[in-house]
Formats: C-alpha cells, structure tokens, sequence
C-alpha cells in the first residue's frame, strides 16, 4: 500500500489534512500579524524605517499621554453603553419575534438589514442623518415643535458619543436579536406549559425559565458584542474620525491615526497591543461563565 492510500484510509490524517488550509489562513492573517505587532510595539519603528528595540517606552509615555487615556475612556464608555443598550433591545426583539405574529418570517428578514448592510455606507448614511445643517433629525424635532434650533449632534463632544453609540445599536442590535432567537428556539414549549399549570406569570416564566435557559446563549453572543464593539473602527473613523476633540476616538482609531497617518508604528502599535488584555479579559469572563453551566460540563454542579 503506497503512502498516499494509507493517508487517504487514516482518519487522522486526513483530519490534519483538512485542518492544514484553515491553520495556514489563520498563522498568515492572525497570528502573523499579531506578533508583528506586538514585536512593533518594543520598537521606535517609524513608516520608512524599521526601528530599534526600546523596550516598554512607547507603552509608559502611552500610560501618561493624556489622548491615550481619553481614547480608553471613550472606548470603555462606548463598549459599556452600546453593549447594554444592544443586549436589552436585541432581547425585546427576540422575544418579540418569537411570537405567532403575522408576516414573521418578513420581520425577521427585516430586522437583518442593519446587519447586512456594510459598515462605511451605514456610517455615511449617519453622517447625512447628523448633518449640523441638514439633519433629519433636527427637522423632524424642529417641526414637532420640540426643538428651536438644530442640534449639532457630531460638533459636541457629549452629543458625538451619544451619536456614534446610537449608529453602532442600530448597527449591533440585530445580531444580537437574531442569534438570541435562535436560542429561544431552543427551548421546549413544556417547560411553559408546566409553569403555566404551576401558576406562574409571564414575568415568572421569564425570569426563572427562559433566563435561566438563554443564559449560555447570552454569554456567547455578549461577549462577540462586546469584542465587535471594542475594536469598532470603521463606524467611528467614517462618521467622526476621531472628533470633535478626540471624543470619540477610540483605542482602535487612535491606534490607526498615530500608526499610519502619524507615522509612528512603534507607537500605533503598542496602543493597538493595550487592547489586548481587556478582550482577553471579555473573552474569560464568558469562558468561566460558560463552564460554571452544569450542561456544558456534563455534570450536576
């Protein structure tokens, strides 16, 4: 038997076989790049040159530059905010369209679009939306009567945050309403039953039946959220790029502005290396979530 045949009858190694192109994508566009990155972020590299080793000294004047710690700021607020407002909304939709509503198959196609559509025309269309001039928003206001004059909903730097954290809900909710239906689909219909037989509420039904129930699903779907949302760049740098002020910079703009445009890659990528730890940290927090579950480990814990 040749070795080919014998590779093509061993189950091991064809599962390597068919693991190895997706291990090449990932070492070549993730891996890679991350290391390099990292490796960046010891250096003083600038665009043009490659730079010497400096140790930690891009990362302690980051530590004490007063924009960097804006940007973490406004990153941390950003991802908090957006991410609460995503998951309320995205669960009142799930359990919305989880019902025998008429035409569901229609709402839940509808409910994609925000999704779908990409990112920079999403965050062009928000930007005519928040024009200082032309706002939509600020007609509709101003002819209900509720307003006197326009808002400049991105020339503040208060009324910026509220604005991009508005356009990322708009943008995040559906992921998170779809994905959450698709776990309450999960759910057998007995559990209702016998709580309703039981006298339970609709409230007590939630809260001790489907909350309980949804909360693996809740975990995976947060977390992805809230990496999405921390590492947001497309929206912020369409819409704002990074102002007024640098309010609404975020670590990932800042990262790019300091990096590309600023030339100094050293510094671009030791901020971009700080925001490691905190979507690790994101991505731990969901982990022993997930394995305190009793039917994720299989056991009776």
């Amino acid at each position: 038997m040749s070795l080919l045949e014998k590779l093509q009858n061993s189950r091991n190694a064809l599962g390597w076989a068919f693991m190895l192109p997706a291990a090449v994508l990932l070492l070549g566009l993730l891996a890679y790049p991350l290391g390099l990155g990292t490796w960046l972020g010891f250096t003083d590299a600038k665009i043009g040159r490659p730079g010497e080793w400096v140790g930690l000294e891009n990362f302690k004047y980051l530590v004490g530059d007063s924009v960097t710690q804006l940007a973490l700021f406004n990153t941390l607020f950003y991802t908090v905010v957006a991410s609460i407002l995503k998951f309320a909304l995205g669960l009142w939709l799930a359990l919305l369209l989880n019902k025998n509503l008429p035409f569901k198959s229609f709402f839940r196609a509808i409910v994609l679009l925000p999704w779908i559509v990409p990112t920079a025309l999403s965050a062009i269309a928000f930007w005519w939306l928040y024009d200082a001039q032309f706002s939509v928003f600020s007609w509709v206001l101003t002819q209900l009567g509720w307003i006197d004059h326009y808002i400049d909903f991105l020339g503040d730097p208060w009324n910026a945050r509220l604005s991009t954290i508005a356009a990322n809900v708009w943008r995040g909710v559906p992921f998170v309403a779809i994905s959450l239906l698709a776990g309450l689909q999960t759910i057998s219909p007995s559990y209702y039953e016998a709580s309703a037989i039981d006298g339970a509420t609709p409230w007590q039904q939630f809260r001790h039946v489907t909350l309980p129930l949804l909360t693996p699903i809740i975990a995976v779907v947060m977390t992805f959220s809230v990496l999405f949302t921390f590492t947001d760049f497309q929206l912020i740098y369409v819409l704002t790029r990074g102002g007024p002020l640098n309010a609404t910079h975020l670590m990932a703009t800042l990262a790019f502005q300091r990096g590309i445009p600023g030339g100094s890659l050293g510094e671009g990528a030791a901020l971009a290396t700080l925001m490691v730890p905190f979507l690790l940290a994101a991505v731990m927090f969901s982990y022993f979530g997930l394995q305190r579950r009793a039917w994720q480990q299989g056991g009776d814990k």
